[in-house]
């Protein structure tokens, strides 16, 4: 019986640390209770350019595409209106995943372009389909997050050979590898209030087995053309097990 009792206590201390963390990177989300103002009410703010940057991203991508498709096809469907969310950020945070709300947040006020927002929305679409497919303890073990993240890295485009080229990071042995691994430090320290080290270690802990996860893409997609024939092979044996 104690168990049982326990079980919904750390659920909702669960629940009220992913809000705290989430009004910490998302100052507007304290202000609002927890979810911010949705695709089609912020139409009508300020700044709509990141409502263009995404609706362009979300019909032409074809990362998001394929990630779209991904979380319908395992009973996740996203809803433009409902899954995401412009708004201000504190820092330099370009965008998150709030668990707490199964929302994506993109931070209008850091998001410089179409490609970055073509890669925010990418890399928070996999922390979603994360979230759909698997139980993840976001905030109560930090190799869970760590997994998401250098997936997130990896598969996002955020690592292809031009961003890289822009960084003034390039012609390292294991280059992708490399940068995959400090992204991924780099997201976790972001939203975690942990040492370096602690990230550090918890990204190695598991690299290996979450940078050989490739799912949904089935490849690592590079560049474009990789995430345009991932989505083909997707669609393929979506409509292969369909018939079967």
């Amino acid at each position: 019986m104690a168990g049982a009792a326990g079980a919904p206590q750390q659920q909702q201390q669960q629940q009220q640390q992913q809000q705290r963390v989430a009004c910490q990177v998302f100052p507007e989300r304290r202000a609002q209770g927890g979810s911010g103002q949705g695709l089609l009410s912020s139409v009508f703010s300020n700044d709509q350019g990141c409502q263009r940057l995404l609706l362009k991203t979300l019909e032409t991508n074809p990362y998001v595409k394929l990630l779209l498709d991904a979380m319908k096809h395992s009973g996740c469907a996203v809803n433009k209106e409902r899954h995401f969310s412009c708004e201000d950020c504190n820092g330099n945070v370009s965008g998150g995943f709030d668990a707490s709300t199964s929302q994506i947040v993109l931070c209008q006020n850091n998001i410089r372009n179409q490609a970055h927002m073509n890669r925010v929305v990418t890399h928070e679409l996999v922390h979603a389909f994360d979230h759909c497919r698997a139980h993840v303890n976001w905030f109560t073990d930090v190799r869970h997050l760590a997994c998401s993240e250098v997936r997130a890295a990896n598969l996002s485009g955020d690592c292809s050979l031009v961003n890289e080229i822009f960084r003034l990071h390039f012609g390292l042995k294991r280059h992708h590898q490399t940068c995959v691994r400090d992204r991924a430090i780099l997201s976790i320290l972001a939203v975690r209030n942990i040492s370096k080290e602690v990230a550090q270690k918890a990204v190695d802990e598991v690299f290996e087995s979450c940078f050989n996860d490739q799912e949904p893409f089935g490849r690592i997609p590079h560049n474009k053309t990789y995430a345009r024939y991932a989505h083909r092979d997707f669609q393929n044996r979506d409509r292969y097990y369909s018939n079967i």
